[in-house]
């Protein structure tokens, strides 16, 4: 019988330290003071919000009480901040459109958006690649893991390297499907990728999309990749004209985004809020 075993026995693992250690930040915020926006408690005694949470509850009382302020909302005799219904939402959508209107982007903002974002918005571009894939997972020694990475990646660098070395290592090495295939992921554009992995095969000017074995390790949510790009479809970069809507679109977003954020931090800065930190720019429960 194995006597250093806690818990209830069969895989459970409720008496054990992780177990306890998950539950300390849970028995904590039941003992902390309810937070409060303006005397306002954003929740019930003994309820348990994790931090994100409790923030949008902070954000979306911090818009409710500004609602009323301006008559958006009626008075309300509460003590516990109420749930936003859909009307009260739609007002607040309306109040926020008047108080942070959005702002078009000029005609010469739109031309160094397009500029400076080039490879992002062109179309029909594509790679054929293949990596060997050394995945970061829970308990992996990650500087080993570096190291293994580095190594295999300066044997592939060797001047006269075997030409079905890569696909050897891929075999031997990769932790992807795709090592059985020497690694080969076949054709690929950006949609086929995370966000970082396409960032730096497409989205990066000093990568340009060049072809051949990737100088560095490339990092992703999935580890490290040895990447060698084998072909490329450069695809075409539409006229300015052909984007200038899309562009203007996002750059009303990004900047209707940073309205919102300072709009909040000023509202956190004249309420009295206790018990919850709102210096950073929290998100909107509101859209």
């Amino acid at each position: 019988m194995n006597t250093t075993e806690t818990g209830c026995g069969g895989g459970c693992t409720c008496g054990s330290a992780a177990s306890q250690a998950r539950t300390a930040p849970v028995a904590q915020a039941l003992a902390a003071p309810v937070p409060t926006i303006n005397g306002i408690a954003l929740h019930a005694e003994g309820a348990f919000h994790d931090n994100e949470a409790l923030h949008e509850l902070a954000c979306a009382e911090l818009l409710r009480q500004r609602a009323v302020e301006l008559g958006y909302l009626p008075v309300m005799d509460a003590t516990i901040a109420p749930e936003l219904d859909e009307a009260a939402k739609q007002s607040i959508d309306a109040m926020l459109d008047a108080e942070v209107p959005a702002k078009d982007p000029t005609g010469d903002e739109c031309r160094r958006h397009y500029d400076a974002n080039l490879a992002q918005f062109r179309v029909g571009q594509s790679l054929k690649v293949r990596h060997i894939l050394f995945a970061v997972t829970s308990g992996v020694d990650v500087q080993k893991l570096i190291r293994r990475a580095e190594d295999a990646l300066l044997a592939l660098s060797a001047k006269a390297v075997p030409a079905d070395r890569f696909a050897q290592l891929a075999a031997e090495l990769s932790n992807c499907p795709s090592g059985a295939h020497g690694g080969e992921l076949g054709w690929i554009t950006p949609q086929d990728l995370s966000p970082e992995l396409a960032k730096e095969l497409f989205f990066k000017p000093e990568t340009g999309m060049a072809c051949g074995l990737q100088t560095r390790l490339i990092h992703s949510r999935f580890g490290l990749h040895i990447i060698d790009v084998t072909a490329q479809q450069p695809g075409r970069l539409p006229a300015l004209d052909e984007v200038s809507e899309q562009i203007a679109r996002r750059l009303t977003l990004r900047s209707r985004a940073t309205a919102l954020g300072q709009y909040m931090r000023l509202l956190a800065g004249a309420a009295d809020v206790a018990g919850i930190e709102l210096a950073s720019e929290a998100s909107l429960l509101v859209q």
